[in-house]
């Protein structure tokens, strides 16, 4: 089955299913959430223009991934990057749905303290935890994306594990 814009599928069911994670990945690496949708709007201008056809749902997921890392990657070395202070981090933590009101907020501490940990690691590392924790990608499919060996992304997520396990102190990363 081949997938395409000029089939019957539509743009807007494509980004609607996609652009939450272009946009997780994007603000993983970028740290501000105005860069990120900037980035993310990119990511499917390109997308529309390519007017590729893919082989499968997971190949067009690839490709917008791919397509994401590189304009973060682009957009963070960029000048204007290097000049804008950084956004707020936990702008969009989603939000925990709880019965008792102290385990919402003992929840969303630990988010916190986690995400603040994430986002402090090096930009390798946070995209592979990323990767790997939020959006379900094997190490060979991380491999792909972000045009590495699977070895080199096994190094990375296990460095990035210690760090995070050493900073956040009693959590276990599997």
């Amino acid at each position: 089955m081949k997938l395409s814009l000029k089939t019957s599928e539509s743009f807007n069911e494509v980004m609607k299913l996609y652009l939450p994670t272009v946009y997780r990945i994007a603000f993983t690496r970028l740290k501000n959430a105005a860069d990120a949708e900037d980035a993310a709007q990119d990511v499917f201008l390109w997308y529309f223009k390519a007017d590729k056809t893919f082989e499968s749902e997971e190949h067009r997921k690839a490709f917008l991934i791919r397509c994401a890392i590189n304009r973060a990657n682009s957009y963070a070395s960029s000048a204007h990057a290097r000049h804008t202070a950084k956004g707020e981090l936990l702008e969009n933590m989603t939000e925990i749905s709880c019965d008792n009101a102290s385990e919402t907020v003992l929840k969303t501490e630990t988010q916190r303290e986690v995400l603040d940990a994430v986002m402090k690691l090096a930009p390798k590392y946070r995209t592979v935890i990323h990767l790997f924790y939020f959006e379900d990608m094997t190490i060979a499919q991380i491999a792909e994306v972000t045009d590495s060996k699977e070895s080199a992304v096994k190094s990375r997520l296990m460095r990035a594990r210690e760090k995070l396990k050493s900073t956040l102190g009693g959590y276990e990363f599997d």
